[in-house]
Protein backbone atom coordinates (compact mmCIF):
# COMPACT_ATOMS: atom_id res chain seq x y z
CA UNK A 1 0.00 0.00 0.00
CA UNK A 2 1.01 3.40 -0.83
CA UNK A 3 2.10 6.58 1.24
CA UNK A 4 -0.50 8.35 -0.54
CA UNK A 5 -2.97 5.66 -0.01
CA UNK A 6 -2.31 5.47 3.38
CA UNK A 7 -2.98 9.46 3.33
CA UNK A 8 -5.86 8.89 1.89
CA UNK A 9 -7.48 6.55 4.39
CA UNK A 10 -6.61 8.76 7.32
CA UNK A 11 -8.36 11.69 5.93
CA UNK A 12 -11.52 9.18 5.43
CA UNK A 13 -11.15 8.15 8.96
CA UNK A 14 -10.82 11.89 10.59
CA UNK A 15 -13.80 12.48 7.97
CA UNK A 16 -15.98 9.42 10.07
CA UNK A 17 -14.90 11.04 13.24
CA UNK A 18 -16.63 13.98 12.74
CA UNK A 19 -19.23 13.07 11.58
CA UNK A 20 -20.24 10.63 15.07
CA UNK A 21 -21.33 12.72 18.43
CA UNK A 22 -19.32 13.29 20.82
CA UNK A 23 -16.66 15.53 18.19
CA UNK A 24 -15.45 18.13 20.42
CA UNK A 25 -12.95 21.02 20.36
CA UNK A 26 -9.85 18.67 21.40
CA UNK A 27 -10.96 16.62 18.65
CA UNK A 28 -10.73 19.44 16.17
CA UNK A 29 -7.43 20.44 17.45
CA UNK A 30 -6.55 17.19 16.50
CA UNK A 31 -7.46 17.10 13.22
CA UNK A 32 -6.21 20.53 12.51
CA UNK A 33 -2.75 19.89 13.54
CA UNK A 34 -2.98 16.25 11.29
CA UNK A 35 -3.91 18.94 8.35
CA UNK A 36 -1.11 21.27 8.87
CA UNK A 37 1.35 18.16 8.91
CA UNK A 38 1.75 18.50 5.38
CA UNK A 39 0.61 19.53 2.21
CA UNK A 40 -0.49 16.02 0.90
CA UNK A 41 -2.25 16.43 4.19
CA UNK A 42 -4.43 19.16 3.40
CA UNK A 43 -4.79 17.76 -0.04
CA UNK A 44 -6.29 14.56 0.89
CA UNK A 45 -8.83 15.94 3.75
CA UNK A 46 -10.21 18.58 1.24
CA UNK A 47 -10.68 16.02 -1.90
CA UNK A 48 -12.86 13.66 0.34
CA UNK A 49 -14.24 16.53 2.47
CA UNK A 50 -15.38 17.62 -1.14
CA UNK A 51 -16.71 14.47 -2.14
CA UNK A 52 -18.25 13.89 1.39
CA UNK A 53 -20.49 17.54 0.48
CA UNK A 54 -21.39 16.36 -2.83
CA UNK A 55 -22.67 12.70 -1.59
CA UNK A 56 -24.90 14.93 1.26
CA UNK A 57 -26.22 16.86 -1.21
CA UNK A 58 -27.39 14.02 -3.37
CA UNK A 59 -28.30 12.61 -0.27
CA UNK A 60 -31.02 15.50 0.34
CA UNK A 61 -32.50 15.57 -3.09
CA UNK A 62 -36.55 14.68 -3.19
CA UNK A 63 -36.58 15.64 0.73
CA UNK A 64 -35.29 18.38 3.13
CA UNK A 65 -31.98 18.37 4.20
CA UNK A 66 -30.83 17.37 7.53
CA UNK A 67 -29.64 19.40 10.08
CA UNK A 68 -25.39 18.41 10.85
CA UNK A 69 -26.68 17.28 14.22
CA UNK A 70 -29.75 15.49 12.76
CA UNK A 71 -27.26 13.63 10.20
CA UNK A 72 -25.02 12.77 12.90
CA UNK A 73 -27.65 11.28 14.88
CA UNK A 74 -29.88 9.46 11.82
CA UNK A 75 -27.38 8.47 9.12
CA UNK A 76 -24.53 5.98 9.74
CA UNK A 77 -20.76 7.04 9.06
CA UNK A 78 -19.71 4.70 6.89
CA UNK A 79 -22.63 5.57 4.44
CA UNK A 80 -21.25 8.85 3.93
CA UNK A 81 -17.58 7.39 3.55
CA UNK A 82 -19.05 5.24 1.02
CA UNK A 83 -20.87 7.76 -0.82
CA UNK A 84 -17.97 10.30 -0.71
CA UNK A 85 -14.80 7.85 -1.66
CA UNK A 86 -17.03 6.73 -4.40
CA UNK A 87 -17.33 10.93 -5.50
CA UNK A 88 -13.33 10.92 -4.75
CA UNK A 89 -12.33 7.81 -6.29
CA UNK A 90 -10.89 6.25 -2.89
CA UNK A 91 -10.91 2.28 -2.11
CA UNK A 92 -11.64 2.07 1.52
CA UNK A 93 -10.04 0.02 3.97
CA UNK A 94 -10.02 -0.14 8.05
CA UNK A 95 -7.52 2.62 9.08
CA UNK A 96 -6.65 4.57 12.25
CA UNK A 97 -5.99 8.01 12.70
CA UNK A 98 -2.43 8.78 13.85
CA UNK A 99 -2.75 9.77 18.00
CA UNK A 100 -6.15 9.38 17.39
CA UNK A 101 -8.20 5.98 17.27
CA UNK A 102 -10.65 5.68 15.85
CA UNK A 103 -14.49 5.17 17.43
CA UNK A 104 -16.09 2.50 14.86
CA UNK A 105 -17.50 -0.87 16.56
CA UNK A 106 -15.78 -2.63 13.97
CA UNK A 107 -11.68 -1.58 14.43
CA UNK A 108 -9.22 -3.31 16.16
CA UNK A 109 -9.71 -2.45 20.09
CA UNK A 110 -7.15 -0.13 21.31
CA UNK A 111 -6.39 -0.64 25.35
CA UNK A 112 -4.96 2.63 26.95
CA UNK A 113 -2.69 2.45 29.95
CA UNK A 114 -1.41 5.21 32.10
CA UNK A 115 0.88 5.95 34.95
CA UNK A 116 0.83 8.67 37.54
CA UNK A 117 3.57 10.77 38.52
CA UNK A 118 5.61 8.99 39.94
CA UNK A 119 4.34 5.57 38.75
CA UNK A 120 5.81 2.62 37.54
CA UNK A 121 3.88 -0.90 35.82
CA UNK A 122 4.05 -3.23 33.68
CA UNK A 123 1.91 -4.62 30.50
CA UNK A 124 1.73 -7.81 29.17
CA UNK A 125 0.43 -7.09 25.61
CA UNK A 126 -0.95 -9.72 23.35
CA UNK A 127 1.77 -11.27 21.63
CA UNK A 128 3.87 -12.17 24.56
CA UNK A 129 5.46 -8.63 24.78
CA UNK A 130 6.57 -6.50 28.03
CA UNK A 131 6.05 -2.65 27.67
CA UNK A 132 7.21 -1.12 31.26
CA UNK A 133 5.86 2.25 31.70
CA UNK A 134 7.76 5.24 33.25
CA UNK A 135 6.36 7.78 35.54
CA UNK A 136 3.31 9.98 34.00
CA UNK A 137 3.55 8.02 30.38
CA UNK A 138 0.35 7.42 28.78
CA UNK A 139 0.43 4.51 26.08
CA UNK A 140 -2.09 3.12 23.79
CA UNK A 141 -1.40 -0.36 22.45
CA UNK A 142 -2.97 -2.33 19.17
CA UNK A 143 -1.71 -6.18 19.42
CA UNK A 144 -2.88 -9.11 18.02
CA UNK A 145 -2.18 -11.77 16.06
CA UNK A 146 -1.69 -10.23 12.85
CA UNK A 147 -0.65 -6.37 13.97
CA UNK A 148 1.55 -5.31 16.83
CA UNK A 149 1.32 -1.18 17.19
CA UNK A 150 2.06 1.43 20.09
CA UNK A 151 1.05 4.65 20.86
CA UNK A 152 3.00 6.87 23.02
CA UNK A 153 1.40 9.59 23.61
CA UNK A 154 3.44 10.93 26.84
CA UNK A 155 6.53 9.97 28.75
CA UNK A 156 8.54 7.28 28.53
CA UNK A 157 8.43 3.18 28.43
CA UNK A 158 10.81 -0.12 28.02
CA UNK A 159 9.59 -2.26 25.68
CA UNK A 160 10.84 -6.30 25.48
CA UNK A 161 9.16 -7.30 22.61
CA UNK A 162 8.99 -11.05 21.33
CA UNK A 163 10.42 -11.72 18.27
CA UNK A 164 8.07 -11.86 15.40
CA UNK A 165 7.59 -11.45 11.45
CA UNK A 166 5.23 -9.06 12.48
CA UNK A 167 6.59 -5.78 13.01
CA UNK A 168 6.36 -4.14 16.71
CA UNK A 169 5.72 -0.58 15.63
CA UNK A 170 6.06 2.27 18.29
CA UNK A 171 4.06 5.46 17.72
CA UNK A 172 6.46 8.55 19.11
CA UNK A 173 4.91 12.25 17.61
CA UNK A 174 6.94 12.61 14.84
CA UNK A 175 8.70 9.45 14.64
CA UNK A 176 8.07 5.70 14.26
CA UNK A 177 10.27 2.80 15.78
CA UNK A 178 10.33 -0.31 13.89
CA UNK A 179 11.69 -3.71 15.15
CA UNK A 180 10.91 -7.44 14.79
CA UNK A 181 12.09 -8.45 18.34
CA UNK A 182 14.36 -6.45 21.01
CA UNK A 183 14.77 -4.22 23.89
CA UNK A 184 14.87 -0.66 24.09
CA UNK A 185 12.72 2.14 25.41
CA UNK A 186 11.24 5.50 23.59
CA UNK A 187 11.21 8.60 25.35
CA UNK A 188 8.83 12.12 24.87
CA UNK A 189 9.96 15.13 26.46
CA UNK A 190 9.31 19.24 25.58
CA UNK A 191 9.01 17.80 22.36
CA UNK A 192 11.74 15.37 21.75
CA UNK A 193 11.96 11.83 21.11
CA UNK A 194 15.06 9.80 22.46
CA UNK A 195 15.25 5.85 21.84
CA UNK A 196 17.75 3.71 23.92
CA UNK A 197 18.91 0.34 22.93
CA UNK A 198 19.81 -3.00 24.47
CA UNK A 199 19.06 -5.55 22.38
CA UNK A 200 18.86 -6.47 18.92
CA UNK A 201 18.30 -3.97 16.00
CA UNK A 202 16.12 -0.70 16.11
CA UNK A 203 14.75 1.86 13.05
CA UNK A 204 13.59 4.67 13.35
CA UNK A 205 12.15 7.02 11.02
CA UNK A 206 9.71 9.83 10.32
CA UNK A 207 6.33 9.29 10.63
CA UNK A 208 5.33 11.24 7.55
CA UNK A 209 6.04 9.65 4.41
CA UNK A 210 6.48 13.07 3.29
CA UNK A 211 9.02 14.02 6.19
CA UNK A 212 12.58 14.97 5.48
CA UNK A 213 13.36 13.29 8.97
CA UNK A 214 16.26 11.06 8.29
CA UNK A 215 15.75 7.59 8.82
CA UNK A 216 18.34 6.01 11.44
CA UNK A 217 18.93 2.49 12.52
CA UNK A 218 20.56 1.72 15.82
CA UNK A 219 22.14 -1.33 18.12
CA UNK A 220 23.38 -2.28 21.32
CA UNK A 221 24.72 0.56 23.18
CA UNK A 222 23.25 3.31 20.89
CA UNK A 223 20.93 6.31 22.17
CA UNK A 224 19.16 8.41 19.64
CA UNK A 225 17.75 11.70 20.07
CA UNK A 226 15.18 13.36 17.87
CA UNK A 227 14.18 16.96 17.82
CA UNK A 228 11.68 18.33 14.70
CA UNK A 229 13.64 17.35 11.64
CA UNK A 230 16.79 17.07 13.66
CA UNK A 231 18.28 13.88 14.43
CA UNK A 232 21.52 12.67 16.31
CA UNK A 233 22.65 9.80 17.46
CA UNK A 234 25.14 8.29 19.74
CA UNK A 235 27.02 5.19 19.40
CA UNK A 236 28.73 2.36 21.91
CA UNK A 237 27.02 4.36 24.51
CA UNK A 238 26.65 2.11 26.62
CA UNK A 239 27.14 3.63 30.04
CA UNK A 240 24.99 6.65 29.07
CA UNK A 241 21.48 4.23 28.56
CA UNK A 242 22.44 2.09 31.42
CA UNK A 243 21.87 6.03 33.41
CA UNK A 244 18.97 6.73 31.52
CA UNK A 245 17.18 3.28 32.44
CA UNK A 246 18.38 3.73 35.87
CA UNK A 247 14.49 4.51 36.47
CA UNK A 248 13.74 0.40 36.02
CA UNK A 249 15.22 0.20 39.29
CA UNK A 250 13.37 3.19 41.27
CA UNK A 251 16.48 5.34 40.83
CA UNK A 252 18.37 8.02 39.23
CA UNK A 253 21.83 8.12 37.90
CA UNK A 254 23.96 10.74 37.26
CA UNK A 255 27.47 11.40 35.79
CA UNK A 256 28.65 15.34 36.37
CA UNK A 257 25.03 16.46 35.59
CA UNK A 258 24.39 20.23 36.25
CA UNK A 259 22.15 20.48 39.29
CA UNK A 260 19.39 22.31 37.45
CA UNK A 261 19.04 19.20 34.72
CA UNK A 262 19.37 16.55 37.80
CA UNK A 263 16.38 18.77 39.50
CA UNK A 264 14.46 18.42 36.17
CA UNK A 265 14.64 14.71 36.19
CA UNK A 266 13.22 14.40 40.40
CA UNK A 267 10.47 16.93 39.15
CA UNK A 268 8.91 14.07 36.50
CA UNK A 269 8.87 11.66 39.87
CA UNK A 270 7.34 13.72 42.40
CA UNK A 271 4.55 16.20 43.32
CA UNK A 272 7.07 18.36 44.88
CA UNK A 273 9.11 20.56 42.44
CA UNK A 274 12.35 21.25 42.76
CA UNK A 275 13.21 24.87 41.43
CA UNK A 276 17.44 25.91 41.41
CA UNK A 277 18.17 29.23 42.08
CA UNK A 278 20.96 31.33 40.65
CA UNK A 279 24.92 30.11 39.74
CA UNK A 280 23.54 26.33 41.96
CA UNK A 281 22.53 24.90 38.23
CA UNK A 282 25.68 24.41 37.21
CA UNK A 283 27.14 22.36 39.93
CA UNK A 284 28.44 18.75 37.70
CA UNK A 285 26.12 16.10 40.21
CA UNK A 286 27.12 12.63 40.52
CA UNK A 287 25.69 9.65 41.63
CA UNK A 288 22.58 7.22 42.32
CA UNK A 289 19.74 8.82 44.07
CA UNK A 290 16.25 7.18 44.89
CA UNK A 291 13.93 9.23 42.35
CA UNK A 292 11.29 9.01 44.99
CA UNK A 293 13.06 11.03 47.53
CA UNK A 294 14.01 14.19 46.88
CA UNK A 295 14.43 15.39 50.62
CA UNK A 296 16.82 13.18 50.93
CA UNK A 297 18.75 14.72 47.19
CA UNK A 298 18.33 17.71 48.94
CA UNK A 299 20.13 17.13 52.34
CA UNK A 300 22.69 15.77 50.28
CA UNK A 301 23.60 18.83 48.58
CA UNK A 302 22.90 20.39 52.09
CA UNK A 303 25.93 18.49 53.40
CA UNK A 304 28.12 18.35 50.70
CA UNK A 305 27.67 22.02 49.42
CA UNK A 306 26.37 24.19 51.63
CA UNK A 307 23.47 25.03 49.69
CA UNK A 308 20.65 26.82 51.06
CA UNK A 309 17.27 24.57 51.13
CA UNK A 310 13.79 26.11 51.54
CA UNK A 311 10.90 24.25 51.37
CA UNK A 312 7.05 25.82 50.96
CA UNK A 313 4.03 23.48 49.82
CA UNK A 314 4.70 21.69 46.94
CA UNK A 315 8.27 23.55 46.27
CA UNK A 316 11.89 22.89 47.50
CA UNK A 317 13.61 25.64 46.45
CA UNK A 318 17.53 25.02 46.48
CA UNK A 319 20.65 28.38 45.89
CA UNK A 320 23.61 29.00 47.12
Amino acid sequence: MSSAHDIECAAAAWLIRREEPGWSADDEARLQAWIDESHAHKAAYWRLECGWRKADRIGALGSEAPSPLQRRQKVPGWRWLAAAASLAGVVLIPALIPDAPPRSASALAIARFQTPVGGHEQIKLADGSIAELNTATVVRAAVSSERREIWLDEGEAFFSVKPSRIPFVVHAGPREVTVLGTKFSVSREDGRVRVAVVEGKVQVSGSDRFSPAAEATITPGDLLTADGESTLVVQQATARVERSLAWRDGMLRFDQTPLAAAAKEFNRYNERKVVVVGQAGMIPIGGSFRASNVDAFARLLEDAYGLRIERTGNEMRISD
